[in-house]
């Protein structure tokens, strides 16, 4: 018995050692990533300077970055090719005052960021990795899938500058809501034919890919989810749970244009969550129909006069053209 009672005290030792060892080096790594951001950020402010002083004009331009690439390798080794100090003076072009950096992004982050032209929108994502912790990966997918302008389109114009400087802050439940979504990441052709529960094996075989689409906070709970009304029975497609929000999230996928029946039905299914299943701590469950059509106006008479928290959105299997998008929101801050 005491052998056991060392052992397991042993192992709570190690565990917690452990446990210090991990987080070191997670805070080293930090560290030496700001320290690194800094210098990066000093250097191209030194090259910037240098070129706007005039200075040596014999290797003024390109051949300045040629030159320093060679000298900067001969003595210090790998990392200053003509490529990265091209990308080091462009840092510190596109982000002139240090104060807006973040530590808690990475070069490779930036890197990305950097491609993007809006600064509403370079704003935006450095914010975005902030809130939710992106890797780089997910950093590359929701700019390609242009998730600025698409959240920014589906709010106010007095809107788009709060959630350009601070991000989505999710309060209440249009916080949560896009339009479209985006399901390129499960690679069926626009024009193939597919059954909604198609659709939606799909989404749940992607669900990490997909939980990233819909955002923060999104716990899944299950499919084809059974209300039971009398003798009949309902099904949900699609349950989650929102952490934030703490509240339920059904959503239900249409394949074709969305009808008034189906925002009649996911009506239904709120008011059936809201006194059945929510607890009472919970928030009224939010409800989303997705379509790959939707008309507005059938929409806004649908919806009129309905209290629950009940959106309609579309969604689409490819990647937004980014042109169309960007004139869309310029003609929202234009008017």
């Amino acid at each position: 018995m005491e052998n056991k009672i060392q052992h397991s005290a042993y192992t709570t030792l190690k565990n917690e050692i452990g446990k210090l060892l991990q987080e070191g080096r997670k805070e080293a790594g930090r560290a030496v990533n700001r320290v690194l951001i800094n210098t990066y950020w000093n250097i191209g402010q030194y090259i910037v300077e240098f070129e706007q002083k005039g200075k040596e004009k014999a290797i003024y331009g390109s051949e300045l970055l040629d030159t320093l690439s060679k000298d900067l390798t001969s003595e210090f080794g790998k990392g200053f090719s003509r490529s990265n100090l091209f990308q080091i003076r462009q840092f510190y072009i596109r982000f002139p005052k240090i104060q807006t950096l973040s530590g808690q992004l990475s070069w490779s982050h930036y890197l990305e960021i950097m491609k993007e032209e809006d600064e509403l929108a370079v704003s935006f994502y450095m914010k975005q990795c902030n809130n939710e912790n992106w890797s780089v990966r997910e950093l590359k997918r929701q700019m390609k899938s242009m998730l600025f302008h698409r959240i920014a389109l589906s709010k106010e114009k007095s809107k788009v500058i709060e959630i350009a400087q601070k991000g989505v802050e999710v309060q209440r439940a249009e916080d949560i809501i896009k339009d479209p979504y985006v399901f390129e990441f499960l690679n069926i052709p626009v024009k193939s034919h597919y059954l909604e529960g198609e659709l939606e094996e799909k989404l749940i075989q992607n669900l990490e890919s997909f939980l990233l689409e819909l955002g923060k906070g999104f716990a899944f709970i299950g499919r084809q989810y059974r209300i039971t009304l009398g003798n009949r029975h309902f099904y949900v497609d699609l349950v989650f749970y929102h952490r934030i929000l703490k509240c339920f999230v059904l959503i239900d996928l249409k394949k074709g244009e969305i009808e008034h029946n189906d925002i009649g039905q996911m009506n239904l299914y709120l008011n059936y969550f809201r006194k059945e299943l929510n607890e009472a701590d919970d928030n009224p469950p939010i409800g989303i129909v997705l379509g790959a059509y939707k008309d507005k106006i059938l929409v806004e008479y649908a919806t009129e006069n309905i209290n629950n928290n009940l959106f309609v959105s579309k969604y689409q299997l490819y990647l937004p053209d980014k042109e169309t998008l960007q004139n869309e929101l310029k003609r929202l801050l234009d008017e």
